[in-house]
């Protein structure tokens, strides 16, 4: 894992998979609930986003999820979103994360990097110096931090 300074849209748009945070809250009508930062871009961007996720949460849990046609990773940070983000779920979600960017690789569906965000550190309300170790004892040579710092 390495750090890099960017926007993370931006490395998107060139292609590449992104990570973003979420939750495994799921609304009354299906929806996954993603009101801010990155799972809010993201549901703008992707209006069906919410509701495949929203299935997915359903029926697997709060889990690492591919969405291969949006290029995205879903990476559960908390339980539910009016939470604080969770340090034992980010470890759980990286390695999860880490174990399923790993087939994808291997299977040729997938080059390298993977862009993340410094995950539970936004919304989520936790320190990078407390998430960063984490990240770094789980994530390989595949992934790239992104911040805007």
């Amino acid at each position: 894992m390495i750090e890099v300074k960017g926007d993370i849209w931006k490395l998107w748009e060139g292609g590449h998979f992104i990570v973003i945070p979420t939750n495994g809250f799921v609304k009354n009508n299906g929806e996954a609930v993603m009101g801010r930062g990155l799972a809010y871009d993201a549901k703008i961007k992707f209006p069906k986003l919410p509701y495949e996720l929203g299935e997915l949460l359903k029926k697997y849990g709060n889990d690492v999820f591919i969405f291969r046609d949006y290029r995205i990773f879903t990476f559960p940070v908390k339980h539910k979103w009016d939470e604080k983000a969770d340090i034992e779920l980010i470890k759980f979600s990286a390695i999860g994360l880490r174990n399923l960017v790993a087939l994808w690789v291997r299977s040729k569906k997938l080059v390298p990097p993977v862009y993340i965000p410094r995950v539970g550190c936004g919304n989520g309300r936790l320190d990078w110096k407390d998430v960063k170790p984490i990240l770094e004892s789980c994530l390989d040579e595949n992934f790239q931090v992104v911040s805007n710092e």
